[in-house]
């Protein structure tokens, strides 16, 4: 998201708006330069706009600072006394300033000050005004915030940046934004030469002092040491409002407005005594529509609660904590790499707190990894909660796996399951326990109505015909054979034991991995070439080589996302990265941003982007893989069509694979195909699924007829075998 996607106001009052969360926070959340004037400066405004520093910061953006020093009556005598002594009156005057810290709170305060400082993400000057050479104070004040993409927003008015100018004094500022037309287009370039002069020294009467000296104290005296990042140094403490939200439970932020469906949503839960399913196409809000539900039931009981927020890997519960915070809550995060490493004493503690009903431990947030939820010691202090709980679970199919269901206890009174294919694959069982635990549906919300409202972007859907070698063909037949000897019957249906499902992974990867893919997306990629915002989806797969193909080339080499990046970077000159599970979160926050800024053209991806993550800028997808579960085709898809600025229509293009080309299989009758039929089924069924809802949808399904009159499939597709699906 840029700065042009949030609702901004053109005045902001400090009594009438909280412009902390309503204006700083979410703008330097998304900012990369931080500009900013002001007669006085205080390590105070930190807290209240930590969580927009902390993701500046992580973002490699940088905060650049002009400010007047306290000046006393005595240091401007002095000064036009002997005014050449100015730069060490004014140097004296700002170290006198550099108090120690009054309390731990404070402390943490200076620590993240001189940790910017230190890393150069903050920079500060110090300015004064001069006239005749006698020295006065600067009281300038504006600032200007400035995203990846050039999006610019200036601000002026009375604000000082410190605490008390944000929450207790009455002061106003104007805002201006550099796409909302030519007038307030120049405003901003104005206020941008005015700072850049300022910065610079070139502005007349206006005097600008480095004093390296003055950061490398602020450095000695504030910083501490053994800390970790800027976000977990925020994540310490935060502003007053947000402290004391976090004892009430959680609220839905002023600059979150839900929509109409979102909040049906939510009021439909409340009817069904606060059980129940969203079921949410992917793209469609669930995340927040789960936090309104959470705001909610606080609201409900007064702030008394306990909530467990379980989602199924470590990226998605990251990206909960920026939006849980965004609701007012300070989540305790329970996974192996998390940043709280007491996270397991803080819950316990937690826990305990709120059962002895200590002053301010009514509400907490636990927000955790199914592994973590799962796990014995988690369990164990679950088994403690006396009080109201409420069990909030992203991706909820994930938790109707035999294994986890065993987690899902009485001791959650009120319970949330969020998911766009709630229907586990294949699972009744699971199916039927997990609407038997969360409750009925409170919404459904498909892909097609999504993209009716315009929640999610329109799509053209291009099916690309691929066939499997000869050798491909034999692997396919092979398995299909020994697949057959693994059959077993549970509740009178036919199903692959243990054996039979780990030889149907082994087939689905010969169909993802058929080599006539690489050069079919070479064709198909070219016009491409010079374009940006493209997704190639690969499998978890090698391409099969004959011994002589094989020869001289490793395993990595044969990665199918090895030859897929190696084709576009190498051979086609294009700029692009793996996006795996082998990247760390860092590492893809940095991936996507220069993605999303068109640094990056092409993201090379397998499973990782299945559930959960979130690059809207994807534009192109090329998808080399696909299985016939829905649930992971129908997130692949989702993924393509998440709303972005300029974004009229995405565009995918999806690799059917085939035994045979049409030519080819017109000679053949459907007896000699064998259980090659099977995989033209599976193929068929989910491109028709596609093709459905696109805006081309006649063209795709000329070419799937095409297929389907070849191959003779005319019956209804889902009456063949179970246990020969992929």
């Amino acid at each position: 998201m840029t700065l042009r996607d949030l609702p901004l106001k053109a005045e902001y009052r400090t009594f009438m708006d909280d412009i902390a969360s309503a204006f700083y926070v979410p703008l330097l959340s998304r900012a990369m330069l931080y500009r900013r004037a002001v007669g006085y400066f205080s390590s105070s405004i930190l807290a209240q706009i930590s969580q927009g520093v902390s993701r500046l910061a992580e973002n490699g953006g940088t905060i650049q600072v002009v400010a007047s020093p306290y000046l006393n009556d005595d240091d401007i005598t002095a000064i036009n006394r002997g005014y050449e002594r100015r730069n060490e009156v004014i140097r004296c005057a700002v170290i006198r300033e550099l108090k120690d810290p009054k309390d731990e709170f404070e402390k943490r305060q200076l620590n993240l000050l001189a940790n910017l400082i230190a890393d150069g993400v903050l920079d500060i000057k110090i300015a004064f005004t001069e006239n005749e050479k006698r020295a006065g104070l600067y009281h300038e004040k504006m600032g200007i915030i400035s995203d990846a993409e050039g999006n610019t927003v200036a601000f002026a008015g009375s604000m000082n940046e410190t605490q008390a100018a944000l929450s207790l004094n009455y002061e106003t500022i104007d805002v201006f934004c550099s796409w909302k037309g030519a007038d307030e287009a120049a405003r901003v370039r104005n206020k941008e030469s005015a700072f850049t002069s300022i910065w610079n020294d070139t502005e007349p009467n206006v005097r600008i002092i480095s004093f390296p000296e003055l950061k490398s104290e602020m450095i000695r005296r504030y910083r501490l040491a053994g800390t970790g990042d800027y976000e977990m140094m925020c994540s310490s403490y935060g502003s007053t409002k947000v402290r004391e939200s976090a004892r009430g439970g959680a609220v839905v932020p002023p600059d979150v407005q839900l929509h109409d469906y979102q909040i049906e949503a939510i009021d439909n839960w409340e009817k069904a005594n606060f059980r129940g399913i969203f079921d949410m196409a992917t793209g469609t809000g669930k995340t927040f529509t789960g936090l309104g539900a959470v705001a909610r039931l606080c609201d409900k009981l007064g702030g008394r609660l306990a909530v467990f927020i379980v989602a199924p890997f470590q990226h998605l519960v990251e990206q909960w904590v920026d939006d849980i915070r965004k609701f007012g809550m300070e989540p305790i995060i329970g996974h192996s790499a998390s940043k709280q490493i007491d996270w397991y004493k803080r819950l316990d503690n937690a826990i305990r707190d709120q059962k002895l009903k200590l002053p301010g431990s009514a509400f907490f947030c636990f927000v955790c990894t199914n592994a973590t939820f799962s796990s014995g010691k988690v369990r164990g202090l679950i088994a403690k909660i006396k009080n109201d709980t409420l069990l909030v679970a992203d991706e909820a199919h994930n938790l109707g796996a035999t294994q986890i269901l065993s987690c899902l206890t009485e001791t959650f009174n009120y319970r949330l399951a969020l998911s766009a294919t709630i229907t586990r694959h294949y699972d009744e069982e699971g199916t039927d326990k997990l609407f038997g635990y969360f409750g009925e549906k409170c919404i459904e919300y498909p892909l097609k109505r999504a993209i009716v409202e315009k929640m999610l972007t329109p799509y053209q859907y291009h099916p690309v015909l691929v066939t499997l070698d000869a050798d491909e063909r034999d692997e396919y037949d092979h398995l299909t054979f020994e697949m057959g000897k693994c059959l077993t019957t549970k509740n009178g249906k036919t199903l692959l034991n243990e054996k039979g499902k780990r030889l149907a992974i082994k087939r689905a990867r010969v169909v993802a991995g058929a080599k006539s893919k690489i050069s079919a997306l070479e064709e198909t990629i070219h016009p491409y070439v010079a374009d940006t915002h493209i997704l190639v989806y690969c499998g978890a797969c090698k391409l099969l080589l004959d011994e002589e193909g094989a020869r001289g080339v490793d395993d990595d080499e044969r990665r199918q996302i090895s030859v897929v990046s190696a084709l576009l970077g190498n051979k086609l000159g294009m700029t692009c990265s793996h996006f795996t599970s082998r990247e760390n979160v860092k590492e893809r926050e940095e991936l996507k941003r220069r993605f999303t800024n068109g640094d990056l053209q092409a993201l090379v991806a397998i499973k990782c982007l299945d559930e959960g993550v979130n690059i809207p800028a994807i534009k192109t997808a090329f998808i080399l893989a696909s299985t016939t579960n829905p649930k992971e085709y129908i997130q692949r898809r989702g993924r393509v069509l998440r709303l972005f600025t300029g974004k009229k229509y995405a565009e995918v293009y999806d690799f059917i694979t085939l035994p045979r080309t049409l030519e080819e299989v017109r000679g053949l009758t459907v007896g000699q195909l064998g259980n090659l039929m099977t995989l033209v089924k599976n193929e068929v069924k989910r491109a028709e699924d596609f093709a459905s809802l696109a805006l081309n949808a006649g063209s795709a399904l000329t070419t799937i007829g095409e297929v389907k009159d070849a191959y003779r499939l005319y019956e209804d597709l889902s009456n063949y075998e179970e246990f020969y699906n992929d």
